[in-house]
Order: C-alpha cells, then structure tokens, then sequence
C-alpha cells in the first residue's frame, strides 16, 4: 500500500480550518436564492483558474514516467495535490481507499468440461478464454441459464444479467451461464456475485461478428469466483441442457492494489441532502491526461474552492474519482459501499469527464431518453438535471446535443443505484458529425480528441473557450442544487 505524505497535508488542513475567508455578500431581492448564488458562483469560477490545475497534473505527470495512472507515483501526486486544495478551501477532505489490480498472472490454461449427463471437453483458448483478471478457483457444479435470448435477435439486445432480477430463482453455488448484451460485461460479473454464484460462464451473444470466444480483460475481479468467456456455440449448447454438471477451473495469481478517491465536503449543508460532483482523476499509463480527465478534474474543483465559504443549504460533496480507466473501480467502490441511508441522501450525482475536448461538442447526457438511442432514461430526476444545464447553454446563445448514458464513466455506478445523474461530455474518440460542426464549430469526420488516451493528451492539447463555457455551466448547476433541490423527485 502507498503511503501519502499526510503530515504535510494535515497541516494544511489544520491552517484551513482556522483560516477565515470572507464571503461576498449577496445583497436582497426579487431573485430566488439559488439565482443570485450562482451568478456569482459563475463570476468567480474562471476557466483560466481552472486552466491553473491542469498545468499542475501536467507538471505532476512531467516528474513521473509522463502520466498519472492507477497505481503510480502520479496518481497519488494528482490525489495529494487537490485533498490539499480542498483542505485549504476549509473541506472536510476524506481519503477513501479502493482495491485495483496491480497484477494478474494466468499459471496454466483454464478448464471448462461437461461432466454429465454426456462428458466432453472444450478447448482452452479456443472455444473459450480465461475472462481476465478472474481470480483462480475450481468448481463442480450445475449450470444455471441467466435470462437468455435464444436465439438472439438480428441486433444485439439481450439483457442477460444486467438486473438483480434476473437472478431471481438463482440457486446458490450453481455456475451462472450469461449471455453477453447490452450492459457492461462487470455489471454482469458483480450481479452473479451478488447472487453468489459458484463460477461463471459469460458467452458471445451469437449476431454475425458476436460468435466466437477471445480473450477479455475488463478489470472486474470482486465476484471472487472463477470465470470464462465462450463462444456462442458452447453457450448455445449448455443452455440447450439444463441441469447439465460443468467442471470450471482457473489457475491465477491475483495481487491487488489500493489507491485512494479524494472526497471534499462542504461543512455546511444539510446532510440529508447531498449534491454530489465528480470526475475522474487518473489518466491511462500512455499520458498525463490533461483533457481526459485533467479537464473535468479541474473544472469541479475550482467550483469546489470557489463554493465552499457560500452558505450552502445543501451538503454538496466533491468526489475525485481513482481507478475509472480501468472499470469505474473507485466510483463503483464507493457506491458499493454506501448504506441504503447513505445512498437515500444522495440527491443527484453530477459527472464531468472530458469538458474541453479540442474538436468539441456541448453534449449533454440524455436524462429523459429523448434521444431514443442506446440505454434508457436515467432514474427520476435525471431530465431534469439535462434540462438544468440545458438552460445555461441557452442564456448564452449555446447549442447542447445528447449523449447517451453509455456507462463508460462514473456516472454508472449512481444510475444502477437509483441516484438521478446528469453532466457534461465534450467527446472522445467518437467522430465529429457535420450537424455537430454547424452547431459548434470545428471539424466535421475528425475526432473529438484525437489525443483521447494518447501521450499527446498534454496541456497543449485542450480547448479553452470549452473549458472556460463548460465550468461556468458546472459552478451554475452545482450552486443552483447546492440551495434548491426542489425539481429533484
């Protein structure tokens, strides 16, 4: 476990907490409450100040192999320097460890076998692979079907696993037999945990182009139990037999790590009442991530250092998330661990992941599925939250576009446990449309980033009108919900 350099940032918390920072007072009037703060709010909330961040994580990504990844030197720089931004803006600053892992090493091949009523092996590697990082284990066991479409249909659509319910009936120790679809392949592994399953058998859902078995990683491993992937043609044929006995088996050596989330909290506030902010903090190991996600990373927390003297009558929470590039693993961490009361007092959760993309689109994400595109609305509350931002595009003459709840940010987590989300996207390796250009500027058949995830994703490499525009939509929404969560159900 590494170790942050706490005594350095507990004196400046100490400093903090006894630091006085006057508020500008905000004089009386017509205007509701939640208007005149975040007015102000926005005035203070400078994307040149924000810019001010970024050039901190570059410098931090500059001292230490060039970027700041889960489980490196980096990343633990980029947590230490905003928990102390935050402690100095008088945050109660929480660091909160979560598992990733360091290593995983495949010992010998895997072993999948029907043991009755017909004995037969399947090839390993071939008909089936070793869904990394599957921790080793070894199970003799009933095959249980997990809500299957077979056949499939023309497109892909099955839902296999994706929901509790479809676990329901689910006999406990069995190997769960999952169709691959629409969620993402971790949603699928956790939930078999979470029935305890005994193993499982995740496989190709069958449309041309989604028949064979190959190797996965997809950085999920805390179902503790042994997992492959197949090809549709051994889980066609296992589903074809129920009650069919199946011998599964890994051997690996599994070694976590832990890295840290850094959660920020108003002192004021209504605990009840929880607005919570996120982004990412880690990049991937090819780059310091300066727009992915150094830019949303420092977008929340000027807005973070800039609200936490206003007397807020919320609680608002700023969370900056570990470990996202490889699976979501702090944000899904930590939602994991809220109790149903901890949960219940989270009233929305805002993401701002990649807000200054080069070749930019203002893209909401899609609260109320108007888009009809992809996954469905969020819970209740989330239209309005993409109606929120909406609004202060339009008092400034901006266009917004939709995108999709496509779970590839943190946002993920909070939607599977009911908290409305919303937030701002302005693209990634996605391909900029003509009607986008016509709306935004820029140039239509490139890249939104075409850095995304790349050593060239540096401080030269974000577009600052997005940056400067999208923190001022951050700091308006995060003051609006900070003093009035009425259009929240």
């Amino acid at each position: 476990m590494r170790v942050f350099r706490r005594g350095a940032l507990g004196a400046v918390s100490i400093a903090a907490a006894v630091a006085l920072v006057a508020v500008q007072q905000v004089p009386a009037g017509a205007a509701p409450i939640e208007e005149t703060y975040a007015k102000l709010l926005v005035k203070k909330v400078t994307g040149q100040n924000a810019k001010q961040h970024m050039v901190a994580l570059q410098e931090i990504a500059n001292q230490n192999g060039g970027n700041r990844a889960a489980g490196t030197k980096g990343y633990d720089l980029s947590a230490e320097y905003v928990a102390q931004r935050l402690g100095m803006a008088g945050y109660k600053v929480t660091l909160d460890p979560i598992n990733f892992v360091e290593n995983w090493v495949e010992n010998s091949p895997p072993v999948l076998e029907q043991v009755s009523p017909t004995p037969k092996t399947y090839a390993p590697n071939s008909d089936f692979f070793t869904f990394a990082p599957s921790p080793a284990g070894d199970v003799t066991a009933t095959v249980q079907a997990v809500d299957l479409t077979l056949p499939p249909t023309p497109t892909p659509t099955s839902t296999s696993g994706c929901e509790m319910s479809d676990f329901a009936g689910f006999v406990p120790g069995n190997i769960a037999l999952i169709q691959r679809g629409t969620c993402p392949f971790a949603t699928k592994v956790r939930n078999a945990g979470f029935a305890a399953a005994g193993g499982i058998i995740i496989f190709n859902e069958g449309q041309p182009g989604r028949t064979d078995a190959f190797p996965l990683d997809i950085g999920e491993w805390r179902a503790g139990i042994p997992m492959v992937f197949a090809s549709f043609a051994v889980g066609n044929e296992l589903a074809a037999n129920p009650g069919t006995v199946v011998h599964l088996k890994v051997d690996s050596t599994l070694t976590l790590g832990t890295d840290y989330n850094v959660i920020g909290e108003t002192r004021k506030g209504d605990p009840n009442n929880v607005v919570m902010v996120g982004a990412h903090l880690d990049s991937v190991p090819a780059g310091p991530g300066i727009n992915d996600n150094g830019s949303g990373t420092a977008a929340i927390l000027e807005t973070a250092i800039q609200i936490g003297n206003f007397p807020v009558k919320n609680k608002v929470r700023f969370a900056f998330w570990a470990a996202e590039e490889i699976g979501l693993l702090g944000s899904d961490q930590y939602v994991e661990g809220l109790t149903a009361a901890q949960r219940d007092q989270i009233r929305l959760y805002l993401n701002f992941d990649m807000v200054a993309s080069p070749n930019y689109a203002y893209k909401l994400y899609d609260g109320d599925d108007s888009d009809a595109t992809g996954s469905p609305a969020g819970p209740p509350g989330s239209a309005q939250i993409e109606s929120q931002l909406a609004s202060f595009f339009t008092s400034r003459g901006l266009a917004t576009v939709g995108t999709d709840f496509d779970g590839r940010s943190d946002y993920g987590p909070f939607i599977a446990a009911g908290i409305p989300a919303g937030g701002i996207f302005t693209g990634a390796e996605g391909i900029k449309t003509p009607a986008e250009a016509a709306l935004f500027g820029g140039t239509a058949g490139v890249a939104y980033d075409i850095c995304y995830h790349q050593a060239c994703d540096t401080i030269a490499n974000p577009n600052l009108t997005a940056l400067d525009v999208n923190a001022d939509a951050i700091a308006d929404s995060t003051a609006r919900y900070a003093f009035n969560l009425t259009s929240i159900p």
